[in-house]
C-alpha cells in the first residue's frame, strides 16, 4: 500500500485521464479516499493521483537519483 510511503519519494508509473502512461517521481504527502496527494519532483507542483491509476511504484533510495 502507498500509505507506508508518506513522507518518502517514490517513482510511479501512472495512467492519466487521457489514457497516457507516464513515469513520475513524487514525494507522497497523504493518501486518503483512494487519492494520493504528492508533489511532482519534476515540475515541483502539487498533484493528486488516483490509486487505481497507479500501475506501479518503487521507493527511491535516499541520496540516490534513480529508483532501486
Amino acid at each position: 500500500m502507498v500509505k507506508k510511503y508518506i513522507g518518502r519519494t517514490v517513482e510511479i508509473i501512472y495512467v492519466d485521464r487521457a489514457g497516457k502512461i507516464t513515469q513520475r517521481r513524487i514525494e507522497v504527502h497523504d493518501v486518503r479516499d483512494g487519492i494520493v496527494r504528492a508533489t511532482c519532483l519534476v515540475s515541483n507542483a502539487p498533484r493528486a493521483f488516483r490509486m487505481e491509476n497507479i500501475l506501479a511504484w518503487v521507493p527511491v533510495a535516499k541520496g540516490r537519483h534513480h529508483a532501486s
